[in-house]
């Protein structure tokens, strides 16, 4: 998608506006999806969600530069209904013990679609322009059929909740007066960011350089099949304090990345570089939102996991805005050094995690986080 989205608009700066926008409308989109299920069961809210994947793909389809852009925003919309949706079902059946394993299993089960999706995008882009987006909008039919066939149904809170519906915003405010749940919710927000980076910009970093438009899907689908040994990084961190790992992690990336903006001029070395920063990114997906979902309280599931998922709008927003005012002064490069930037800035806030987070502790009546 972004590689269609540059071929319609022809300019970085035209594409960071684009996902801009999008990100815009995601964000206010995944922020009402909760109210929205107070009016309508979550079954039908998640299928609407489906739905709108191959109402996008026919618009990328149309490619134009009108419809492109319509496309993008298709997809963050459906992205952040079925996220919200399904992150809430996971709260509702899943222990908080079983949330680790749940987050790596998640990972393995995505690694095969993420590594062979993107080459495989771009290879059937040459052969015929529509053929990804067909094939994408069937398997966007397949995931609403799986979710029928499952009969998740409406979820436990929509079952019991009878209370007066409130203002669709009001939770925002319970949120901000928890400390825990801010930083986990900007650790995905700054993981997301760099996953934006990565899949948006360094493609267009290779065909700047005359590297072709395989190598930056060649390099996210190397990238992605690192989500096999997720179940390993996740017991790596069991063995060990969660904060600590996070730092580590979030270190490890920022060097990558600015790593990568320092030896720009060696279009090969910077590839590189932010290929094994994708090593932490992968690593951060399996762990970095476990002090969020470990920290939500059982009476705000539908409500946190919705403020959860604006990580993705809201690093949609970011990502491209910052990136625009930084190609206003610098070349691209500068996008992954202003990454870098931000993995540092995560690496300070996680160190006021509390150093026993994660741990396992004696069970207090069957109650998940406070």
């Amino acid at each position: 998608m972004p590689l269609a989205v540059y071929e319609a608009v022809k300019d970085a700066g035209v594409v960071s506006r684009i996902y801009f926008i999008a990100g815009i409308v995601s964000l206010l989109w995944g922020l009402m999806v909760p109210w929205i299920t107070t009016k309508v069961p979550r079954r039908w809210v998640y299928t609407f969600g489906a739905l709108l994947y191959p109402v996008g793909m026919a618009l990328a389809i149309l490619d134009g530069p009108l419809t492109v852009p319509l496309a993008v925003m298709c997809n963050a919309m459906a992205t952040v209904t079925i996220f919200v949706c399904l992150n809430a079902y996971v709260l509702d059946y899943v222990n908080r013990t079983e949330l680790g394993r749940g987050q790596s299993l998640q990972m393995v089960y995505a690694a095969t679609p993420w590594m062979v999706g993107p080459l495989t995008g771009v290879w059937l882009h040459q052969i015929w322009r529509p053929l990804p987006f067909v094939v994408a909008g069937v398997f966007a039919l397949c995931i609403l059929a799986a979710f029928w066939a499952l009969r998740l149904g409406n979820g436990r809170q929509i079952a019991r909740a009878r209370s007066a519906t409130v203002n669709p915003l009001a939770y925002l405010g319970r949120f901000f007066h928890q400390p825990r749940l801010i930083a986990g919710w900007l650790f995905a927000v700054l993981r997301s960011c760099g996953w934006w980076v990565y899949v948006v910009y360094l493609p267009i970093f290779c065909i700047e350089h005359g590297l072709g438009d395989k190598v930056g899907g060649m390099a996210l689908s190397i990238s992605n099949s690192l989500l096999f040994i997720s179940p390993f990084m996740v017991r790596f961190v069991q063995r060990r304090s969660l904060r600590r790992a996070l730092r580590a992690t979030f270190l490890f990336v920022a060097a990558a990345f600015i790593g990568a903006a320092a030896l720009s001029g060696m279009p090969w070395a910077t590839v590189a570089l932010l290929l094994a920063g994708s090593f932490g990114l992968v690593m951060l997906d399996a762990t970095g939102g476990l002090p969020f979902m470990m920290s939500v309280k059982p009476s705000e599931r539908g409500e946190m996991a919705a403020v959860y998922s604006s990580f993705r709008d809201v690093s949609g927003i970011v990502t491209p805005g910052a990136a625009y005012l930084v190609l206003l002064a610098a070349p691209l490069a500068g996008v992954f050094a202003a990454s870098g930037a931000g993995f540092l800035a995560a690496f300070v806030i996680a160190g006021r995690l509390h150093p026993r987070l994660g741990a396992a502790r004696p069970s207090r009546g069957g109650c998940p986080a406070e």
